[in-house]
């Protein structure tokens, strides 16, 4: 398992993960009873694997399309 925490290695790749066209935001999930990390995608997440790693620092990277993302408007 990694020395560093979820918390620590979203932290240094979500900069870099934003920037792949497809992705709308990342967040820490479950997968398999574990914690991992999530992929928020407007993309089919067959179309990002090549730019986003299955495992990192031990930790699982699931790719979930959710759809674009838009503020919404203050009511």
């Amino acid at each position: 398992m990694s020395e560093k925490t979820i918390e620590q290695v979203l932290e240094e790749r979500t900069d870099q993960w934003m920037a792949v066209p497809g992705v709308e935001g990342t967040a820490i999930g479950i997968f398999e009873d574990r914690p991992c990390i999530m992929i928020l995608s407007s993309a089919a997440p067959e179309q990002l694997r090549s730019k986003i790693p299955e495992t990192l620092n031990g930790y699982n990277i699931v790719i979930k399309e959710t759809g674009t993302f838009r503020a919404m408007k203050e009511q």
